[in-house]
Parts: structure tokens; C-alpha cells; sequence
């Protein structure tokens, strides 16, 4: 008997793309690449215009997901790799409660599959100690540079991919991950569980198996401008190959467009797994993307307009690299065809699923929930939304209703600007009010202050004075 009672808590399932850029999918304006099982999930769903991720890069970003606190108050803040143990990041605090481990308490099944980058393995942030009661894919971020590596998780457990030894490319890391997904819904079908997908694509390198997509798409661009790496290690089969550099790629838009498509396709697959499991009456399926589209490895977004119009990328606290797609269907609760502007972010999806599963959820967040938009009831709102960046000079950002203050060279006072901008106005953030609404902005710089808290593992800010 599979969940589909109404009388029993719904499924979540949320998929997290990589680096895919608020103007990447058909249903936002890309009109390059074909996206129609994401553009189908938006006709039979809701899709936001004003949800931003939790940070510029990954981990930070994941952490501000998985603990309903932005960047200012989450553990993890930063890219921030374990050096000592030589694979996987510095840990995510246990003393965070996590969306794992509160919808575990209500007896959900959680499994978490892709890239991980909290903890590594045996941590307290492994994905086994916040929650999950499944982990495959990569612990480690830096590995997840290359789709052909030597070996993936199981939990606390290597598993060797098999043909794959940085020479030879054989096994296709994504289409094993994916594998498990959809193996992990057929095995929990008759009980409530979370799946948290954090998938691969279209993250640098860009490469996947030859096939009809990229035969699609190399016969729609023609001959390109190849990517060529020329730092020692990037190539498969280099004596002194690192996991952490990106392939050359002769074709990186046809390969670009077609891991887009490819990503398209596993969402499809999972709505199909659902529908055949008959599970989609009770399940709510939100499909999302970490952070603004990338430069790296020959990717280009200009290209695609993967910004959408919006100007940054990621690594940036302008919109192009903190907006994103949110997209979310539940059948008979959330209208099909609709679309929401309400501003919302990565921090607002712990209180969301702990209201949904009806949990009795009382810690202290940033995130509201948004279950309200998703039944077209009245919605609080935030008051303002905040990020801080720890690379690249130190960066803050502070959003409040239609207002956008954005504070560049934190860390170095002599070179610190600030800029202010009116969405509403000036969605791409070209024209800088700040000389003109000088009681605004000392507004903000008090929010941007207050918000932020110290940190152990991430203290630059700290040190300014």
C-alpha cells in the first residue's frame, strides 16, 4: 500500500540543481535549451520569481537549506575544505537542528543523495549524524569536480565506480546517483519520506557521455571555440591528474546545454517514478538551483542568458547570483499554473516542511514558512533577507521590501563600496541610489551588522573593525 493518503504526512522530495541560473529553464525565458519536464512541473505547479538561494557557492548555501539559518547565523559560510583529513569540508554543526533530523522525529524516511559537502565522512556533519538515514553520492565537494571519479559513498562506505581510474572513463557518476533515487522511492513508497537530491549539473566540468543529446546539440550550435585547461593535472590520463581541476571540452556550449537537458530528464524520471508508485497525490516536489550560473570550464552564460537578465553570476551577491528558479507542484493543493513573487529563500524550506509534516517545531529560525503561498491563504512576510560572502574581499548583502544594499571589500576598509538599488525599479541593478537615500542605506549597514554573528570556522568578519 503506497502513501497516498491524505491522512498520512505527503512526501517531500527537493531537488537542488548545481549552478543552474535563474534564466536556465524554459519556463523562465531559456530559449536555447529544452527543459520540458521542468516546464511541465511549473504548468502543474507554482513557480516563484523572487527566490534566492542561500549563498553565491555551494556549501553555505546548502547549510542555509538544511538549518533554516542564512549566512549570517548557519555553521558553514564558506567553500571550506577538511585539510587534514584530505577529502570532504569542515562540518556542519550538530548543535543545529537540520531538515533531516526534524522530519526524521516525525517518522519520516530521509534519504539525501548527490553532493554533499557538510561534513566528512564520520564528522558530525556527515550526512548519517543530521538525519539522513541514506547518504550516496559524493561527501566531498572538490570531488565532485570530476563525474568520472574512482569512487562514490554509501553512507560510512566507499563504493569504487567501476572502469573509472582517472584514465578511463566508464562509469558516469550522475547516472548511478540518479539510479539510487529512483530506487529509494520504489523501496519507501508505503511509508512518509523526505528525498533530498542534491544533483551534480550543470556544476563545472562539463562533460557527460556521448549520446543524442550531445549529437542534439552539437548539430544545433555547429563548431565552437573549444575550452582548453592548460594547467597540468585537468586532463584524464595525466600522470599527475587532480581531482580538483576541470577537463578540456571542444564543444562546452553543446555540452552545457545538453547536461541541462540531461538534468531535465532526471526530473522527469522521478516524477514518473512517483506517478507509477502512485504517489504524487500526497507528495510535494520542489525543484530549485543552488546558486547563479558559473564561468568555469568553459561555460558560457552570457551565451544563454542564464542570468536571465540579471546582473552577477556566482560568487556574486547581485541577483544573477543568488536568485534562482523555485519551482513546486502538489496536486490538490497547490494551484497549477501559478506563479508567486513572494521573496523567499533557502532558509524559509525548515519551517515550510516542519509545518507541512506537522511537527512540533519551535526552534528559533530566519526562515518563515511558505506553506501559505502554496495554499493561496494570506503570507507572512520577511522583514528583510540577509548573506554574507567570505571570499573575494568579503562581501554583504541586505534585501528589505523593494530596497537592495550591497557592501563589496568588507575585509579591507580603504576599499569597501557600497551600492543601493530599487528592484522595482531597476531589476538588473544598474543604477546605484546610495548618494541619494543616505538614511536608507545607514539603515540596512545596522541590519547587516546586527546580523551577522561570530564564527570559529569563518571569522574574517570578525576581525573588522
Amino acid at each position: 500500500m503506497s502513501n497516498t493518503s491524505k491522512d498520512q504526512p505527503p512526501n517531500i522530495v527537493y531537488i537542488l540543481a548545481d549552478d543552474l541560473g535563474y534564466g536556465d529553464l524554459g519556463c523562465y525565458g531559456q530559449e536555447q535549451i529544452e527543459t520540458p519536464n521542468i516546464d511541465l512541473l511549473a504548468k502543474n505547479g507554482m513557480l516563484f520569481t523572487n527566490h534566492y538561494a542561500g549563498s553565491s557557492v555551494c556549501a553555505p548555501s546548502r547549510s542555509t537549506f538544511l538549518t533554516g539559518l542564512h549566512t549570517g547565523h548557519t555553521s558553514i559560510r564558506g567553500n571550506k575544505f577538511a585539510k587534514e583529513i584530505g577529502e570532504g569540508q569542515v562540518p556542519l554543526s550538530t548543535e543545529c537542528l537540520t531538515v533531516g533530523e526534524l522530519l526524521k522525529e516525525k517518522g519520516y524516511t530521509t534519504g539525501a543523495f548527490g553532493k554533499w559537502g557538510l561534513g566528512y565522512p564520520g564528522s558530525e556533519g556527515d550526512p548519517n549524524q543530521l538525519g539522513f538515514d541514506v547518504f550516496y553520492g559524493y561527501n566531498c565537494q572538490r570531488q565532485a569536480h570530476r563525474y568520472y571519479p574512482q569512487h562514490l559513498w554509501h553512507n560510512d562506505q566507499k563504493v569504487a565506480l567501476e572502469g573509472n581510474d582517472f584514465t578511463n572513463k566508464v562509469t558516469y557518476s550522475g547516472d548511478v546517483i540518479h539510479q539510487k533515487v529512483l530506487e529509494f522511492i520504489d523501496e519507501n513508497k508505503d511509508k512518509p519520506f523526505f528525498l533530498y537530491y542534491p544533483n551534480l549539473i550543470p556544476h563545472a566540468e562539463l562533460l557527460l557521455p556521448e549520446g543524442e543529446l550531445m549529437q542534439k546539440y552539437s548539430k544545433k550550435f555547429g563548431k565552437e571555440v573549444g575550452y582548453v585547461n592548460h594547467k597540468k593535472g585537468s586532463e584524464y590520463g595525466d600522470e599527475d591528474f587532480m581531482i580538483t581541476r576541470y577537463s578540456s571540452q571542444p564543444e562546452p556550449r553543446a555540452t552545457y546545454a545538453a547536461m541541462v537537458e540531461l538534468l531535465d530528464r532526471q526530473v522527469g524520471e522521478v516524477i514518473q517514478k512517483l506517478e507509477e508508485n502512485g504517489l504524487m497525490e500526497n507528495t510535494i516536489v520542489i525543484f530549485t538551483s543552488d546558486n547563479g550560473p558559473h564561468t568555469e570550464a568553459g561555460a558560457d552564460p552570457q551565451f544563454f542568458n542564464s542570468n536571465g537578465g540579471l546582473r552577477g553570476l556566482k560568487r556574486d551577491l547581485y541577483e544573477g547570483g543568488i536568485r534562482v528558479p523555485m519551482i513546486v507542484r502538489w496536486d490538490g493543493v497547490v494551484p497549477k499554473e501559478s506563479k508567486s513573487d513572494h521573496v523567499s529563500a533557502f532558509w524559509d524550506m525548515l519551517p515550510t516542511f516542519g509545518e507541512i509534516a506537522e511537527t512540533n517545531f519551535n526552534q528559533q529560525v530566519d526562515g518563515i514558512s511558505i506553506l501559505p503561498t502554496l495554499k493561496g491563504i494570506k503570507q507572512p512576510t520577511h522583514d528583510y533577507l540577509y548573506w554574507e560572502f567570505h571570499e573575494q574581499g568579503g562581501r554583504q548583502a541586505v534585501r528589505q521590501g523593494n530596497w537592495k544594499l550591497l557592501k563589496q571589500n568588507t575585509f579591507n576598509k580603504e576599499k569597501t563600496t557600497i551600492e543601493l538599488f530599487n528592484l522595482d525599479e531597476d531589476p538588473s541593478e544598474v543604477n546605484d541610489l546610495s548618494d541619494d537615500y543616505p538614511g536608507k542605506v545607514q539603515h540596512l549597514l545596522e541590519i547587516m551588522d546586527r546580523e551577522h554573528t561570530p564564527s570559529k570556522e569563518f571569522p574574517k568578519f570578525d576581525t573588522v573593525s
